[in-house]
C-alpha cells in the first residue's frame, strides 16, 4: 500500500459481519476522497492488494470498489487499478455531530416554526403519568373489553381499508350522541373528524386568520388554542375574566376570531350563564367574528344535565364547535372533532386532504359502533359518578393538608380544579419543587395571556384513587409549607 493511502485511511476494523466491514471500509474510502486527502487521479492499489492491507476478502473489497465506482467517487478500467474521480471538496460532519449554526445558516425555519417554538405551553405529561396531572382519564376504568371487542370487529371490515376522513357512521353516530348530551344543532355533514382537538382548533385558526388579524382568548385560558393562533400570525390579545366569564363591557375592539370554553372555563372551571352566552353571541355577530368552543371536558357533569352548548343557542352559523375522545375515553385514543358552518365543509374537507387529517378508518368504525351501542354514553355517566367522589376526596385532602394556604372552589364537572395561591406566591418555583417529590401540576400564572394576575395549581383528579389522593394531597400540603418556611 502507498504512503499516502496507509497514511490517510486507520486500517484498524472492529471485526464485523462481511456487509459491515465492508461499510467501515467504504466509508473511510469516501471519506478520504471528498475531504481531498485521496486526490483526483491518485490509482487506487488492485482490489487483491486493498485486501491484503487491510486483512479482508478479495470480495468484500471489490463490493466497496463496484459500491464507489457506481457512486462516482473513482473510475474503473478494465485492467487498471481504480482512480479517484474529479469530485469536489467537502468538509463533512459525522454521524455524531450536528452542523454548527453558521454551516447550516440557509436552512431557516418559517415563521410559523419561530412562532409555535417560542411558546412556553407544554402540551403533555412527560414520562409515566403522576398525580395530579390534568386532562387524564383513568385507563384502568376503562372498558377494555368491550373497546377492544370494537376495535377487532374494525380491523377485519374489508371495508376499513377504503374509508375516507369523515366516515358516515362516525358522523352519524357522534352527531346523535352531541345533539342529545350537548345539545347542538347541526347535520351530520358538517362534522369534521381530526386526530386531535388541538388539531381542529390549528385547522380552524389557519382558515380563518390571516397575518395581523385580532383574535381573542381567555385569560386565563388554554394555552395550546394560544400557540395555535399565534402561529398564524395574528394579534393575540388575552382577555380577562369576571365570574361569569370573558370580560366584554366596554370593548370597542372588533376581532376575527374569539377561542373560549363556556361551558367548564379552562382552567378556572366556572361555568358561562346564559345571559353572559348572549352577550358574547350577539358582540360576535355584530363585530363578524368567529367563535370556536372548545368543550373539552363537559361531558362530566355533576350537577344536574350538562349544560346546553354555546352552538346550540347559536343563531348567526358563528360558532364552531370542538371536542375530543381523548378526555372522555383514552389520552391514546388520538381522535377530535369540529362543527364548522354549512357553507365551510367544503373548504376544510379540503383541508384536511392537504394538511392529512384524517383518522384511520379502524379507528372511525370502532367509535362508530362503540357510539352507536350506547357503550360511550354508559361510561361516561359510570365515570362521572367515579369522577365526582374524587373531586371531593381531593377538595377534602388539599383542605387537610395545606388549609388556607390554597383557596379551591370546586368544579362543577370536569377532570381537573384549580387551587389558588396566596398573593405573593411562586407557582412556578412550587411546581418545579412538586416534581422533585413526585407529584405533577401546573401553575396557574402561565394560563395567562401577558401579565398574570393570579398564581394557584392546576391539578387533575380524574385519574387517581383515593390511596394516591391523599397521599399527593399531602406532599402538596408539606411543599407548601417548607416554601413558605424558605421565604
Amino acid at each position: 500500500m502507498s504512503n499516502l493511502l496507509s497514511g490517510t485511511i486507520d486500517l484498524k476494523f472492529v471485526p464485523q459481519d462481511g456487509g459491515r466491514l465492508a461499510r467501515q471500509i467504504y466509508d473511510r474510502l469516501r471519506t478520504a476522497i471528498l475531504s481531498g486527502a485521496l486526490p483526483r487521479g491518485y490509482r487506487l492499489p488492485s482490489s487483491r492488494g486493498l485486501a491484503e492491507d487491510f486483512g479482508v476478502s478479495r470480495n468484500t473489497v471489490s463490493t466497496v470498489i463496484d459500491q464507489l465506482a457506481v457512486e462516482g467517487y473513482i473510475v474503473v478500467a478494465r485492467g487498471r487499478r481504480p482512480v479517484v474521480a474529479a469530485v469536489e471538496k467537502m468538509q463533512l460532519v459525522s454521524a455524531d455531530q450536528s452542523p454548527d449554526h453558521e454551516r447550516s445558516g440557509f436552512m431557516r425555519v418559517s415563521r410559523w416554526a419561530r412562532q409555535v417554538s417560542r411558546s412556553d405551553w407544554h402540551f403533555a405529561n412527560e414520562g409515566s403519568p403522576r398525580p395530579f396531572a390534568p386532562g387524564l382519564a383513568d385507563a384502568r376504568e376503562f372498558p377494555h373489553e368491550v373497546w377492544g371487542r370494537c376495535l377487532r370487529r374494525a380491523a377485519r371490515s374489508r371495508h376499513a381499508a377504503g374509508i375516507k376522513a369523515n366516515h358516515p357512521a362516525l358522523r352519524a353516530a357522534l352527531l346523535s350522541h352531541l345533539v342529545e348530551h350537548r345539545g347542538v344543532k347541526a347535520d351530520a355533514r358538517r362534522l369534521i373528524i381530526t386526530s386531535s382537538a388541538q388539531a381542529a382548533i390549528e385547522l380552524i385558526s389557519r382558515v380563518l386568520l390571516n397575518e395581523g388579524d385580532l383574535a381573542w382568548i381567555e385569560s386565563p385560558g388554554y394555552g395550546g388554542a394560544r400557540v395555535a393562533l399565534e402561529a398564524t400570525g395574528a394579534r393575540v390579545r388575552g382577555i380577562p375574566l369576571d365570574r361569569s366569564g370573558l370580560r366584554l363591557a366596554g370593548r370597542t375592539e372588533r376581532p376575527r376570531l374569539i377561542f373560549c370554553t363556556p361551558s367548564h372555563q379552562y382552567p378556572t372551571g366556572r361555568l358561562m350563564p346564559i345571559k353572559r352566552r348572549q352577550e358574547l353571541l350577539a358582540f360576535a355577530a355584530e363585530a363578524g367574528a368567529a367563535i370556536i368552543e372548545d368543550d373539552y371536558d363537559s361531558e362530566f357533569h355533576f350537577d344536574g344535565r350538562p349544560v346546553v352548548a354555546l352552538q346550540g343557542i347559536d343563531t348567526a352559523g358563528n360558532v364552531f364547535y370542538v371536542g375530543t375522545f381523548s378526555k372522555p375515553m383514552l389520552p391514546d385514543i388520538r381522535v377530535g372533532y369540529a362543527i364548522v358552518p354549512d357553507g365551510l365543509v367544503e373548504t376544510f374537507e379540503r383541508m384536511q386532504r392537504h394538511t392529512g387529517q384524517k383518522v384511520m378508518g379502524a379507528m372511525q368504525l370502532a367509535l362508530a359502533e362503540f357510539i352507536g351501542d350506547g357503550d360511550f354514553a354508559a361510561h361516561i355517566r359510570r365515570m362521572t359518578r367515579i369522577y365526582r367522589g374524587r373531586r371531593d376526596r381531593l377538595t377534602h385532602a388539599l383542605a387537610s393538608a395545606a388549609g388556607s394556604r390554597l383557596a379551591i372552589t370546586p368544579p362543577a364537572g370536569g377532570m381537573q380544579l384549580l387551587a389558588r395561591l396566596e398573593p405573593g406566591s411562586d407557582d412556578c418555583r412550587l411546581v418545579a419543587d412538586l416534581a422533585k417529590v413526585g407529584v405533577t401540576a401546573r401553575p396557574l400564572s402561565r394560563h395567562f395571556t401577558g401579565k398574570a394576575a393570579e398564581h394557584g395549581l392546576f391539578l387533575g383528579f380524574a385519574a387517581w384513587n383515593e390511596t394516591e389522593i391523599d397521599a399527593g394531597a399531602e406532599l402538596i400540603g408539606k411543599t407548601i409549607a417548607t416554601n413558605l418556611r424558605g421565604r
